[in-house]
Formats: structure tokens, C-alpha cells, sequence
């Protein structure tokens, strides 16, 4: 897994918040590593809203745009956790493909149960890690603010799962 170079990381005013700036690095690491699932997620997403075919074009064309739309505001909220912590946020494709922990498939349009599956599947690897970061924020670093951003964000994850999951199951 790719890490950032440490001077990319911090602004130069950094927040008094009582968390020590080598813990408030990490932390922002994590949300830079969670910033580019999120996005990876939200343009598969997207081009499956602009690729979808078949009978139920109208229905998922639809579905797939709330999914990217609710995605792109988890991206800006992940990308604001950061820099309120006194960090940047990636925002380079470049950086985004090498902190992702999510894979593409570029070329590829799949049927539409297909490209169901594959958002599922990368919801799913977004909860577990964020299940993983929520208790690293809290225990190890000791940022109750960002454990408790995370926890909202697996309720969001989960929701969006469920959906996706209804549809495989009907």
C-alpha cells in the first residue's frame, strides 16, 4: 500500500486539538487511503449510471445516479476530514489509484446484476476497513472526532449495501 510523503501531509497552521501531530498524520493517512476508495467507488458508479443497458436501463440509470451522487458527498466530507485536522487531501487520479484498495475493471460493462455485484463487493471492502479505522482512530490515536465521522460513514456504506444486496436477492 502506497503512503505519502510527510511534507504533502500538513498545512502550516495546525490545529491545537490536543491529538500529537505524529497521531494526526496517521489519522490523516487513513483518511487519504479511505478518500481514494471513495472515489474509485463513485466513478464505477458513475460509469455504471452512463453504461447500464437492458429492460431496467430507466430504474438503474436512476439508482446508480443517487448511489454517485450520495458517494460525492462522502468524497467531499472525507476530503474535509482531513484538512481539518490540519492535512491535505489527495486529489490526484494518480494518487487515488495508488491508495485505493479497491480494483477496476476498465474496458469492461458488465450486465447489470454484474455491475450490482461489484459496487456490493466494494461497499463490503469499504466497511471492513472502516470498521478496522474506526477503532484504530479511537484506540490508537486517540481521535474520537474521526472515529465517530467513520462510525456515521458504515451506517451510510451499510445503507447502500442493503440496496444493492435487495436487487441480488430478488
Amino acid at each position: 500500500m502506497a503512503t505519502l510523503k510527510s511534507n504533502t501531509i500538513f498545512d502550516e497552521k495546525q490545529p491545537e486539538i490536543e491529538i500529537a501531530p505524529s497521531n494526526r498524520e496517521a489519522v490523516i493517512e487513513m483518511l487519504n487511503r479511505l478518500l481514494a476508495d471513495e472515489h474509485v467507488l463513485m466513478l464505477k458508479t458513475h460509469n455504471y449510471h452512463w453504461n447500464v443497458l437492458g429492460p431496467s436501463f430507466d430504474p438503474m440509470h436512476k439508482f446508480f445516479g443517487e448511489q454517485y451522487e450520495m458517494l460525492d458527498d462522502i468524497v467531499d466530507d472525507v476530503a474535509e476530514r482531513a484538512r481539518a485536522l490540519g492535512g491535505k487531501a489527495v486529489g490526484t487520479m494518480r494518487e487515488y489509484l495508488e491508495l485505493t484498495r479497491l480494483s477496476e475493471n476498465p474496458g469492461e460493462y458488465p450486465d447489470v446484476m454484474t455491475m450490482i455485484a461489484n459496487l456490493l463487493a466494494d461497499h463490503e471492502t469499504i466497511i471492513r476497513e472502516l470498521r478496522k479505522d474506526i477503532d484504530e482512530s479511537l484506540e490508537k490515536y486517540g481521535d474520537v472526532g474521526t472515529s465517530d465521522f467513520l462510525t456515521d460513514l458504515i451506517r451510510q456504506h451499510e445503507k447502500m449495501a442493503w440496496f444493492l444486496r435487495s436487487f441480488l436477492q430478488g
